[in-house]
């Protein structure tokens, strides 16, 4: 088995409902990463990009009737790359998130690798 491009990272796994965010971290786990989370809404959100050291995030659009958008602003502003895992459609998220990594839900742990190394290495200019 070859090792993950994420191996040892640690990254923010924001998600509201039970069964995807246990789904998800355990498919992170199995890459290798440390899972920060998962947290089930915008506070515990913007208080983990606070208080933790990422490497990265993946976000949930919609947190229990709340757009998470306040933790990919914080997430930019510490240039801490992220993607969106989301059901929604593209042009519910706001023109400035528009051309960040997105997975569409439900996806498989490929896809997760793929896309979330792909977001890290585009901020980190690999």
């Amino acid at each position: 088995m070859s090792i993950s491009e994420l191996d040892g990272l640690r990254i923010l796994l924001v998600e509201d409902e039970y069964l995807p965010a246990v789904e998800v971290a355990e498919m992170l786990h199995l890459l290798g990463v440390e899972v920060i989370g998962p947290v089930p809404d915008l506070d515990s959100a913007l208080n983990a990009v606070s208080d933790e050291l990422l490497d990265g995030a993946i976000l949930d659009v919609n947190l229990r009737g709340e757009a998470v958008f306040p933790v990919a602003e914080r997430l930019l502003a510490r240039n801490t790359p992220f993607l969106f895992a989301t059901g929604y459609d593209e042009w519910v998220l706001p023109e400035k998130f528009r051309d960040h990594p997105r997975l569409t839900k439900p996806f498989d742990r490929l896809s997760l690798e793929r896309v979330t190394a792909a977001a890290l290495r585009r901020v980190n200019g690999g």
